[in-house]
């Protein structure tokens, strides 16, 4: 039984952790196009803004390959799957066959048709060598401006290196706010704030129409309104869309937004599994299926994928949207519905605002259960908020002090808390 992972990111990891858990022996390749060992890719903000050296960035121990004896193909591109064949096909290394396949090939940056973009000093920020490349740039030509397109996850990322390398930074957004897919409109408005505050320009409901250069290099942007923005170095941030263009199609492998696959993470092929950011899993709480690009998530993804491939039937009980992100240093968290669906009646909003403090917290009921939270400079229990979405537990008892300044562990039902804590010594 021969199993090959493409991909080398939290969804192949997890992958090779559930194959070895029931199958210490048959071989596990990975081809992977980046030439990295397995790293953190949330790590490379951090990097670019020098909080963290290179030596911190990997995701598992430097031997963690030989440990769990799985041959590694790094710097390999795969240009083609034929399921029907069971191989894929190698740039330049011919053809690798499989018995079990994990497609996790991750999430492609979206970057839109616009002039200039072939300049230098444009680039993504998405993987370590990019970090590496905008480092460089910076470096080599004295950066002192730049332009960040997107103000969502990646967009904010980018922003805080950019800021920790004394970079004046304009960020230009489509939507009519920050961080419009994970925050409210409050939690937007005081995200903007504190942008604002460090000194960031804010644009949006406007993007970027043109890059012009001066000696093939960037030299300003012109918005969709006209505004003309000076700047040495452009970053589109825009986001993610799942990666599947490895995927023929006449390979029998359904894609929707992302792969589709089912409770045991398997393609419509037989033998191929696919996770992580490139699939269309299970939400919990919307009950349906669609990418959900969260770390924590595609691992648990490929670990359940890789039981299956070794032979042990595991499913993946689906998950939710779940986002922890600073804003210039405020601490924020999201999970699960931040705004109510449609049938919003069936919800109820509990909320606490202080613009004083820069304090923002909010929980949205539907009947007894939690099914979403947002938190802003004050998350020290968001960890028991989350706890209570994912299991949701019917918090009709405590309902009234769930926003109270003392709610805590004691406050839940002592069989939950038992649930929730284990440990010698620990009275729950």
């Amino acid at each position: 039984m021969k199993h090959v992972i493409i991909g080398n990111s939290a969804a192949a990891i997890g992958c090779v952790e559930g194959i070895r858990r029931y199958d210490p022996d048959n071989p596990i390749t990975i081809v992977a196009d980046e030439p990295h060992s397995t790293y953190s890719r949330p790590l490379i903000s951090y990097l670019l803004g020098g909080l963290v050296d290179e030596s911190r960035m990997g995701y598992r121990p430097a031997d963690f390959y030989e440990k769990q004896r799985v041959e590694t193909l790094l710097g390999v591109e795969v240009t083609h799957i034929f399921p029907e064949r069971r191989c894929i096909s190698l740039a330049g290394e011919g053809a690798l066959a499989y018995d079990r396949l994990l497609i996790a090939t991750g999430g492609k940056p979206f970057v839109p048709p616009i002039p200039g973009t072939n300049l230098q000093g444009v680039y993504t920020f998405v993987k370590w060598e990019e970090a590496r490349k905008i480092a460089r740039h910076i470096e080599e030509t004295g950066t002192r401006s730049a332009v960040v397109i997107g103000a969502g996850l990646i967009g904010l990322k980018t922003i805080e290196a950019l800021l920790a390398r004394g970079i004046k930074v304009t960020v230009v957004e489509l939507a009519d706010r920050v961080l419009s897919t994970i925050f409210d409109a409050t939690g937007s408005r005081l995200a903007d704030l504190i942008l604002r505050r460090e000194g960031v320009e804010v644009r949006t409901q406007t993007t970027v129409s043109e890059i012009i250069g001066r000696g093939g290099r960037v030299d300003h942007v012109v918005l969709q309104d006209g505004e003309r923005v000076n700047c040495d170095l452009v970053i589109f941030a825009i986001g993610v869309r799942p990666n599947t263009g490895l995927i023929p199609a006449n390979a029998g492998i359904e894609v929707g937004r992302g792969i589709r696959v089912d409770a045991r993470m398997q393609t419509t092929a037989p033998d191929v599994y696919a996770a992580g950011d490139c699939v269309e899993a299970y939400d919990k709480l919307t009950e349906s299926h669609r990418p959900l690009p969260i770390w924590p998530l595609a691992y648990r993804q490929g670990h359940v994928a890789g039981c299956n491939m070794a032979g042990h039937d595991r499913e993946y009980d689906g998950g939710f949207p779940m986002n922890s992100i600073s804003v210039c240093d405020v601490p924020t968290i999201s999970v699960g519905f931040i705004e109510p669906p449609d049938d919003g009646d069936r919800y109820e909003i509990l909320d606490d605002y202080d613009r004083e403090t820069l304090t923002y917290k909010k929980l949205i009921l539907r009947g007894h259960r939690l099914v979403g939270a947002l938190f802003i400079n004050e998350i020290d229990r968001a960890g028991i908020y989350t706890g209570l979405i994912r299991d949701q537990v019917d918090i009709s008892q405590f309902k009234d002090h769930l926003l109270s300044g003392s709610f805590g562990l004691i406050s839940l039902p002592k069989d939950y808390r038992k649930h929730m804590v284990v440990g010698s010594g620990i009275e729950v």
